[in-house]
């Protein structure tokens, strides 16, 4: 009788833990993860767009820690929003709105069906400081748990102060930049790993749903006398 072996994952991430707006990767390492927007005024002249430059330039030469710039492009979910879109023009709207409502929809769907339309994120990848394991001696001392959460707690506030600092000077060169969350960061992760599969599947739940037990013990019911 052949045994059937248990299947096993061949490609894994190297993130041990995301919590707190903090990635947690191997060998102590940390990082947070900005999203960087632009603004939706043009620039008036050549001067303002060179200012603008020299501003990111400064930006960039002024840190002291590397970072990583990530440019995502994929293809835009049009789904929701024509949804929506037909939805409010039933609703709230009447006659020759609800009439443009549904024209545009209609465009927009046919636009779709003729290229591919694709939208670019923009994310800013900062790390901590990269912290060292501390000796067998200090851990002993202290345990390996508690030095894990001293270790990750001074991680998790020198990201928070370093986010804050790349946010206002990113807000100098007229770019918005917000902070991913625990549920943004595992699909970000995702969407990178397996594209396919991030536009099908997407975390609705906190993460920690996804990694407690489903069966648990039952308690244990004393007899009465």
């Amino acid at each position: 009788m052949a045994v059937k072996r248990a299947s096993v994952q061949s490609t894994r991430l190297a993130i041990q833990t995301i919590q707190t707006d903090v990635v947690t990767l191997p060998d102590g390492e940390y990082r947070a993860i900005l999203e960087v927007s632009g603004t939706a005024r043009p620039f008036e002249d050549e001067a303002r767009l060179e200012a603008v430059l020299a501003g990111f330039a400064t930006f960039l030469n002024g840190l002291s820690y590397p970072v990583q710039i990530l440019v995502r492009a994929s293809p835009v979910d049009l789904s929701r929003y024509l949804v929506a879109l037909e939805e409010r023009g039933r609703n709230e709207m009447d006659g020759q709105l609800a009439d443009l409502a549904h024209d545009h929809a209609a465009f927009i769907q046919g636009l779709a069906r003729q290229r591919t339309l694709l939208e670019r994120r923009f994310y800013v990848v900062v790390p901590s400081e990269s912290v060292t394991r501390s000796s067998w001696i200090h851990r002993l001392r202290r345990g390996p748990v508690a030095d894990d959460e001293a270790r990750r707690e001074a991680a998790r506030r020198q990201l928070t102060f370093r986010c804050e600092d790349v946010g206002r000077q990113l807000a100098r060169c007229g770019l918005a930049a917000r902070r991913l969350g625990d549920l943004e960061l595992a699909h970000l992760y995702l969407a990178c790993w397996s594209p396919e599969r991030a536009r099908a599947q997407r975390f609705r739940q906190q993460l920690d749903d996804y990694t407690t037990l489903a069966v648990r013990r039952a308690p244990t019911v004393q007899p009465s006398d």
